[in-house]
């Protein structure tokens, strides 16, 4: 399949630190995603023989698209890793020029390079002369801040390079996760570049997708956070119909990721550890899904409402954000017990809004 066939009218899986692990990948390809990409993934490491950062370029048999994520600031190290990577079974391979993260962006990394525009066409260039075949695509933040956007200037540097595709997440690198993202600029970016844009910015439901799609001009969009807090909206966007799970079949979908996580780390005292680590992990997004209101409205990305998921015990205990709740669910799902909401403990004295960024 070549990459505009796979990504017209796509939801894109966007890669995320942790979040794209292997076995969540295959969940979300369970529920309709048809695009994955893997988690960033540094070049250097890759060259060091890094055994963790090899596991993140490994495709499960069966996945319909996959595209592996690299980051790296070297034409040297991304050809060499793009050819890796190639050779490993990826479907494409991406550049990360999007990370705001702080470790990343002191390193050079990430959203850093947006601040070169030519920079990025000369790595966007080592990795295309690397490949025999895959398509290379990057993806870019707005701009550094408000005041140094230079989306266009990037978007064209990147195409100059030779990349088949480019995704753009309608924010800058101070802004994060914090501001609406500029759906506007990303339209503006669609129109004037002659490859696919993807969009990629406050994705939370199926229609939401379908809808800035079509009004963005782009070939498709991405989602992250939405992945992650309700992995089913790959199957609302493919059927183009809401979903609204009980909390029982929520339930259904979190014990059939644990199920995944096993066969991939394995059930000794070793891969059950690392089932729970990522099962814990993923609760902290779970607990966020909210459906939608009664009045037929649609909760927003940006703002966390209070209230809505617990129409029931059951589903008051899955909005629970207070440690002790979501410790409690995390071993009741790896240990495959029944969750009681008389089994809950008692709620602490004051819950928390995580604020969780993701890498990628």
């Amino acid at each position: 399949m070549v990459l505009r066939e796979a990504l017209e009218g796509a939801l894109v899986m966007g890669p995320m630190t942790k979040g794209s692990n292997l076995p969540y990948r295959r969940l979300c390809v369970e529920l309709g995603a048809r695009v994955t990409m893997s988690e960033m993934t540094v070049a250097r490491r890759l060259r060091q023989r890094r055994k963790g950062e090899f596991a993140l370029i490994r495709r499960f048999e069966g996945e319909p698209f996959f595209g592996v994520q690299l980051a790296s600031t070297n034409p040297d190290e991304l050809a060499w890793a793009a050819a890796l990577v190639e050779s490993r079974g990826a479907d494409f391979v991406d550049l990360n020029c999007g990370c705001p993260i702080d470790h990343f962006t002191h390193k050079g990394l990430g959203a850093s390079l947006g601040r070169q525009p030519s920079r990025l066409r000369r790595l966007v260039e080592a990795m295309k002369t690397a490949v025999a075949g895959i398509p290379v695509t990057a993806k870019i933040r707005l701009g550094w801040n408000d005041q140094a956007r230079n989306h266009l200037d990037q978007a064209r540097a990147i195409a100059d390079g030779g990349a088949d595709a480019l995704t753009v997440h309608g924010r800058t690198r101070n802004a994060r996760y914090r501001t609406r993202a500029d759906w506007d600029a990303i339209a503006e970016i669609a129109a004037s570049l002659p490859i696919p844009v993807i969009g990629n910015g406050d994705i939370l439901f199926g229609h939401e997708a379908r809808s800035l799609a079509a009004g963005s001009g782009c070939a498709a969009v991405m989602t992250a956070r939405a992945a992650l807090i309700r992995p089913w909206i790959f199957r609302e966007h493919a059927d183009g119909e809401y979903r609204e799970l009980t909390a029982e079949e929520r339930i259904a979908v979190y014990r059939r990721y644990v199920e995944l996580a096993k066969a991939h780390w394995g059930d000794d005292e070793h891969g059950l550890a690392r089932v729970r680590l990522f099962t814990r992990w993923h609760l902290d997004f779970w607990c966020r899904e909210a459906p939608r209101r009664p009045d037929g409205s649609f909760p927003s990305m940006q703002i966390r409402e209070a209230g809505t998921s617990t129409r029931t015990l059951l589903e008051g205990s899955l909005a629970r954000t207070d440690e002790k709740a979501l410790d409690h669910l995390a071993d009741c799902l790896v240990a495959n017990r029944e969750i009681l909401p008389a089994g809950m403990p008692e709620p602490e004295a004051a819950g928390r809004e995580a604020v969780l960024e993701i890498q990628g």
